[in-house]
């Protein structure tokens, strides 16, 4: 098992930034990827930015140039990061941390983002 905790929402205004955390802690040994998506309201869940093992990382258009992952692996939890700059009311949106353990993804229970303009 598993379990993800997210930290670090709330509501900033256009042009503001946001640091979003995700702490990953139980089985940590069985995480692969990591990543976030978020939900806009009245939308479908949406890819946000991944992160590999390695570190390699993946963004939607939207977001890149103003979002930055980022992952640290501590012994007994791993940290899951996001840096959102430059913040768009179409940012608005609950965000979800995930972490794919193989056979299936464990996903926090989200944190809410709001971008005023």
């Amino acid at each position: 098992q598993v379990q993800l905790v997210e930290s670090g929402g709330g509501l900033v205004q256009a042009g503001g930034s946001l640091r979003l955390s995700c702490a990953a802690s139980g089985f940590i040994f069985k995480i692969d990827d990591m990543g976030w998506y978020h939900q806009p309201p009245g939308k479908q869940r949406e890819l946000v930015a991944t992160i590999t093992r390695g570190g390699l990382t993946n963004y939607a258009d939207s977001v890149k140039g103003r979002f930055t992952i980022s992952r640290d692996n501590a012994k007994n939890t791993v940290y899951l990061h996001l840096q959102m700059n430059s913040l768009k009311p179409e940012d608005t949106a609950v965000y979800y941390c995930y972490a794919s353990l193989g056979r299936y993804d464990q996903w926090g229970q989200g944190t809410q983002v709001t971008v005023s303009s």
